[in-house]
């Protein structure tokens, strides 16, 4: 492993990395000087995540140790990558920016943020049974000889930079911002399928763990590298490491997520039958019988 110096002291540029920073940070800067002319009082709590821990773990995942030896070290590009898709959209969802949007840019601006929400390639990435295959496919290309091209070239780098992180925010924060709304039985159906990611995403990393030869054909490490680095096997476990942890832990606090949702959907439902007559009830059970019956016939 490097020594501490190191981690701290790495630093390289990434110019597509830049300018995803940069429009994140003006575009939701631009939506708190909105909020403030519109006496919105927004939660600095929400600030601090997007900017500090989201766009900060960005940063520090293209600028720092992972971004400066991800084309040399597969773990550190495995660390880059899957952060990318799972992590850093994660924390950015913590500054809510789509309520930010939904209550700053008006009812035009909230219409055309509810078109490209409601477009089919978002709401298919933003489908947990889309996002546990999409994962699952994604991290299947780095058991195969393409990894290396993928870490190696820099075209191909910034094609993950802009894409990765983008898929990622479209496949978590509808999930975590939109989800108030949903029934109970669709919030099961959703949990079993974050279950099945839980279950997918450990299988590209356990194989890259326990696969006794290198993968994607590089077996030597070309020119100068330092003392500290791990031998070509040993890096490949490494990597194999990172993606099952990573792609695990991320998934636990969805997982709470949906059981906090079903648990405050299913009171909700209670109060909603609670508040209704008897004649209403009724009703109910008389319409619910009625559509058994047609259905039978």
């Amino acid at each position: 492993m490097p020594p501490l110096d190191v981690v701290l002291g790495s630093w390289s540029m990434n110019w597509p990395a830049l300018v995803v920073l940069i429009a994140a940070a003006i575009l939701y800067s631009k939506g708190l000087v909105a909020a403030k002319r519109r006496d919105i009082r927004w939660p600095l709590w929400n600030s601090l995540a997007f900017f500090v821990l989201g766009l900060g773990s960005f940063a520090a995942l293209s600028f720092g140790f992972p971004g400066t030896y991800s084309h040399d070290l597969r773990w550190a590009f495995t660390l880059k990558v899957t952060s990318y898709l799972f992590v850093v959209p994660l924390l950015i969802a913590l500054g809510k920016p789509l309520t930010l949007a939904r209550q700053t840019l008006g009812p035009i601006g909230a219409a055309r943020v509810e078109a490209v929400l409601g477009h089919g390639l978002v709401r298919m990435l933003s489908n947990t049974l889309v996002a546990a295959f999409l994962g699952l496919a994604m991290f299947t290309v780095f058991l195969t000889p393409f990894f290396y091209v993928l870490r190696t070239n820099p075209g191909a780098d910034v094609v993950l930079t802009l894409l990765v992180p983008v898929m990622g925010l479209f496949m978590t924060v509808p999930i975590m911002e939109d989800g108030a709304g949903r029934t109970g039985s669709l919030i099961v159906v959703e949990f079993i399928f974050v279950f099945i990611e839980l279950l997918a995403d450990a299988v590209p990393g356990v194989l890259m763990r326990l696969s006794p030869g290198i993968l994607d054909g590089a077996t030597s490490i070309l020119g100068n590298h330092p003392a500290w680095f791990p031998p070509p096997l040993r890096d490949q476990q490494l990597a194999g490491d990172l993606m099952w942890f990573l792609a695990e832990t991320v998934d636990l606090p969805l997982i709470i997520l949906m059981f906090v949702r079903f648990s405050r959907s299913d009171r909700h439902e209670a109060r909603s039958f609670d508040d209704l007559s008897d004649d209403e009830i009724e009703a109910l059970n008389r319409a619910h019988l009625g559509q058994g019956g047609r259905s039978l016939d």
